[in-house]
């Protein structure tokens, strides 16, 4: 069975297919559990009396790209939430905001409405800089050259691997490999246990009782020497898909180029390695097909985003 390309879907269908609901509930059973929520939250209940409703807006502080919204809307009806509240957006994952500008609105119980907030908040915050980060990657790159990726990586905070993915695809980047089952990715760490033995004997071995046994987005090897491409670029065509020039300057990543161009191969060549807003366009004009960007998803800023409550709005 072929493996869905999350990178053709339309936003709203990739946030289902990607972050199912039995993630979701993962995610906040967890998110909420930390925060105290099913013991109580001892400051709402000693100053808000029971039986009164209320309305708030999420609010944008900064500029950015907002994602996770419709993830969150969806929480509203599952465990541990279980229908309390009721999140209506007013725009959609992936749009830009203002600031000031009104994200969505959150109803409900007010009791139960701030005692979800900072777990609300936290996601939202976060993905919604993942994506903001990710639209200032690929707005630099498109400047210079409007047909190449930029990629992310496994470089996820551990829990939430899939919401950031998706996040990198509200800010307009594309999905690397999900995880270690989907792709095959050779790195140095794999290579050096072949020692000194042929590259290319090696590898199409390799390659050959991986593609066996299930389907595969891509087969890719990192290289780090320009002489290991034309070890790699000399294999039968079909075997490897993309070839990743790790941490090479600019001048080594032409050069690779101009190789796999006389060469007249397929393969997909992809810059890695230190990836930075200031050098992406740099790279980008090496005439490489993909970069890959790791800052897209670690060592992110969370967009600010509020939740206000105007004095008054109680729907008592």
């Amino acid at each position: 069975m072929p493996l869905t390309d999350f990178n053709q879907l339309p936003l709203t269908e990739c946030a289902r297919q990607l972050v199912s609901d039995a993630v979701v509930c993962r995610l906040m059973e967890t998110a909420f559990g930390e925060d105290g929520f099913f013991e109580g939250d001892i400051t709402t209940l000693s100053i808000i009396p029971e039986g009164r409703d209320v309305e708030a807006t999420f609010v944008a502080r900064q500029p950015g790209v907002v994602a996770g919204l419709s993830i969150l809307q969806r929480s509203t009806g599952l465990s541990p939430m279980d229908g309390r509240l009721e999140i209506v957006p007013a725009i959609e994952d992936g749009q830009h905001v203002k600031p000031e500008e009104t994200i969505g609105h959150i109803r409900g119980p007010w009791r139960d409405v701030l005692a979800c907030e900072r777990v609300l908040l936290n996601l939202l915050s976060r993905l919604s800089g993942v994506a903001t980060q990710t639209a200032r990657y690929v707005s630099a790159v498109k400047d210079v050259a409007p047909d190449v990726l930029v990629c992310d990586s496994r470089k996820t905070t551990p829990g939430l691997r899939l919401l950031e993915k998706y996040a990198v695809r509200c800010g307009g980047g594309h999905l690397h490999r999900i995880g270690l089952h989907d792709a095959i990715m050779y790195k140095d760490n794999h290579l050096v246990a072949i020692g000194n033995a042929d590259l290319g004997e090696s590898l199409k071995s390799a390659i050959k009782m991986a593609r066996a046994d299930r389907p595969l987005r891509f087969v890719c090897v990192e290289v780090d020497r320009l002489d290991q491409l034309d070890e790699v670029l000399a294999m039968d065509e079909g075997l490897v898909d993309i070839v990743l020039l790790d941490n090479m300057d600019c001048a080594d990543l032409r050069i690779g180029v101009e190789r796999r161009n006389a060469s007249g191969r397929s393969l997909i060549l992809e810059a890695s390695g230190g990836v930075t807003l200031e050098t992406v366009a740099d790279i980008a004009r090496t005439g490489v097909d993909r970069i890959a960007v790791g800052a897209m998803t670690h060592g992110v800023k969370w967009l600010d985003i509020g939740l206000d409550i105007q004095p008054g709005v109680d729907r008592a």
